[in-house]
């Protein structure tokens, strides 16, 4: 098997309240819903990013792992338009946009359970 037959297809979130954070990721964070009827997962999209939320009532909440909370870092091509939506839309944004000595500008997001989400642009 080559690395050719590999690809990502989504990450996966363990979530207790499936409905409640499936809707945040639409309603502030611009994704669309899928599997809406399937019995204890959503699959939510934008752009090619894919997440796959799993109900699971009795797992550690994210809040809970601290570090262990990020699952993702996202290259956008306009931060500061995606935080101004964000923003508009209710996002819970643990830090705006900010120039970092790495070449990135970067914004961290977060879900009601607590999993963060770092997203970035590179500097010109």
């Amino acid at each position: 098997m080559d690395d050719e037959t590999m690809r990502p297809f989504a990450y996966v979130l363990a979530v207790k309240d499936l409905d409640a954070s499936a809707a945040y990721a639409r309603d502030a964070l611009g994704f669309t819903l899928g599997w809406a009827e399937m019995k204890g997962w959503r699959l939510l999209t934008r752009g090619s990013v894919r997440l796959m939320m799993g109900h699971c009532p009795d797992a550690l909440p994210a809040a809970e792992t601290g570090d262990h909370s990020w699952f993702g870092y996202l290259e956008v091509d306009d931060i500061d338009a995606l935080h101004a939506e964000f923003s508009a839309k209710g996002a819970l944004i643990l830090n705006p946009p900010s120039d970092r000595p790495h070449g990135m500008r970067e914004m961290v997001v977060a879900f009601p359970e607590g999993h963060r989400l770092m997203l970035a642009q590179a500097l010109d």
